[in-house]
């Protein structure tokens, strides 16, 4: 592995940070993943996570699990998407948006909560076109160096081309 200058990655870290920004609220990777330092965006170090399930029952079923997140630091912002990734069999695959969702910018105030939710199709044990999942792990836009891991305990994810699981917006709530 080939080692560059500090200045270089530096140099490359502020080109990539600046072709990031733009106002497209598509849903694209420069969206999902905007890390701007210095916008206030939150850590997930700064919030309580809670999860729920409504575990699909079998094969062929739809289940969902939904994240809640509380801010316990200062006001920060969510702009995009939550980055999800499914770990199993040694590899790591990656959540899409839900279809049509739009990436938007959400304000959490202290003490402020907002949530997200994982949409799933169970898979069939030992089908190819299934994932034999044991973790799953989350990560924060403006934070992605930091992830949250769970136990994957809702069976395997079917994972056809129309049957991938998708991840939705941040949604409010509370009052």
């Amino acid at each position: 592995m080939r080692t560059y200058p500090l200045t270089l990655a530096a140099a490359l870290a502020a080109t990539v940070l600046l072709t990031g920004c733009s106002d497209d609220t598509s849903g694209g990777d420069d969206v999902k993943n905007a890390d701007r330092p210095g916008d206030s965006a939150c850590a997930l170090g700064d919030m309580g996570v809670e999860v729920g399930a409504a575990a699909a029952p079998a094969a062929g079923d739809t289940g969902t699990v939904t994240v809640t997140l509380t801010n316990k630091g200062e006001q920060c912002t969510l702009k995009g998407f939550p980055g999800v990734d499914l770990l199993a069999d040694g590899k790591t695959t990656s959540v899409v948006p839900d279809e049509g969702a739009k990436a938007q910018s959400l304000t959490l105030a202290k003490g402020g909560t907002t949530s997200f939710t994982l949409t799933y199709v169970r898979g069939e044990a030992g089908s190819a076109e299934s994932l034999d999942v044991h973790k799953a792990s989350f990560t924060l836009p403006g934070d992605t160096r930091t992830a949250h891991e769970l136990k994957w305990s809702y069976g395997e994810v079917a994972w056809a081309s129309d049957d991938k699981p998708s991840v939705s917006g941040f949604e409010t709530s509370g009052d």
